[in-house]
């Protein structure tokens, strides 16, 4: 039965969509800490300026590696959030149905 596969898929999907909105949220955070970390890296190097630093930071090679990981993490988050999205949908059709057919069947 549909309902019965789109219960089972929220189940078992569940733990995999938390661990790839963690890891989404993880990466968002990490990016401010590696900005900083790469800022000081700078500073230590003897660049002078804020905005010299900044721009050391976003292009240094490991900030760009991170970006590319959270765009792969988003998008997986992405991908099972609308399937998880798409199970409850079905979830809601197959509610809808089931009162729709209880009310026809207590006109009869």
């Amino acid at each position: 039965m549909e309902i019965e596969r789109a219960l089972h898929f929220l189940k078992s999907t569940a733990a995999q969509y938390a661990k790839a909105k963690a890891e989404c949220v993880y990466l968002t955070e990490f990016r401010k800490s590696k900005k900083a970390i790469l800022i000081r890296e700078a500073e230590s190097k003897g660049i002078k300026t804020g905005q010299e630093r900044e721009s050391y930071a976003y292009s240094h090679h490991e900030y760009i590696q991170l970006l590319e990981g959270l765009k792969v993490a988003t998008e997986e988050s992405e991908r099972l959030r609308l399937l998880v999205k798409s199970a409850e949908v079905q979830i809601d059709i197959w509610k809808t149905n089931q009162m729709r057919n209880m009310s026809e069947a207590r006109l009869r």
